[in-house]
């Protein structure tokens, strides 16, 4: 995947993101399926879909903000 096609999908990215994202060897529609499920995961569940996995979950991990637990 190109970085033109990373920002397509996702908009303006920093470069080692970017990066980290063509290092997990996933496809634009593997980073589209991710994005959509960062977006509107409950929307995805209810309409029956499985939960994310191998690459797809890879790329959620990666653009999922991190959570603070304190």
């Amino acid at each position: 995947m190109k970085s033109a096609e990373i920002t397509t999908i996702l908009g303006p990215v920093d470069e080692a993101l970017a990066t980290a994202i063509v290092q997990t060897g996933a496809t634009p529609g593997e980073l589209a399926s991710a994005w959509a499920w960062i977006n509107n995961d409950e929307a995805l569940i209810n309409d029956g879909r499985e939960l994310p996995s191998g690459r797809i979950a890879q790329l959620i991990d990666l653009l999922s903000p991190e959570q603070d637990d304190g």
